[in-house]
């Protein structure tokens, strides 16, 4: 066997255990985001259980205040009912500012904010808030990560073979980024 054919099967075997370091990559970082996303579906999870807990304890102190927990309400509804990763972002987001209003209209309410089962809902919908934005911030590197590799070359090339594509990161709408930045506040 001469040298330049032994050589022509090194490069070539080099050249398949790239791509297959490529290509697994890749599907590691999918694989990655789709379980940052797991966990954010917890969370969610967990919030969607409390918001009814939380509505009906509000209920009998703000009648008045009826439209503010049916649109909490429809949220969630909207919120469990998305099925992609994409229709969860926005519906979450949607539920975030159902929430925040609500937090601000019950300000009103002396007798509530006293309320023993309020302020556990108050503090478990906190705790929820602050797992929620850690599992978004993980979510958003893996998404980062990925990607910057689908559009970093070469693995750019090995990713539009294979019909890997950059993805959406969980954002929420300037005007609120602020208010979720920061930690919950319970006031007592």
């Amino acid at each position: 066997m001469s040298l330049t054919v032994i050589i022509a099967i090194v490069v070539v075997l080099l050249v398949l255990l790239w791509l297959v370091a490529s290509y697994n990559t890749l599907v590691r970082l999918r694989v990655s985001r789709e379980n940052a996303f797991a966990n954010i579906d917890i969370q969610l999870k967990q919030r969607y259980d409390l918001i009814p807990q939380l509505v009906a304890t509000v209920k009998g102190y703000a009648t008045h205040e009826r439209e503010l927990l049916e649109r909490v309400t429809q949220a969630r509804t909207a919120a469990m009912g998305a099925t992609t990763t994409n229709e969860k972002i926005v519906a979450d987001n949607a539920l975030s500012s159902a929430l925040a209003g609500l937090r601000v209209s019950l300000e009103a309410y002396p007798d509530l904010k006293a309320n023993q089962n309020f302020l556990q809902l108050q503090e478990e919908i906190a705790d929820i808030e602050n797992k929620l934005a850690a599992a978004r911030r993980f979510f958003n590197s893996t998404t980062r990560e990925l990607n910057v590799t689908v559009q970093s070359f070469p693995t750019n090339l090995i990713a539009g073979v294979f019909g890997f594509k950059t993805e959406p990161m969980f954002e929420i709408r300037a005007s609120e980024r602020a208010q979720h930045e920061k930690t919950p506040e319970i006031k007592f």
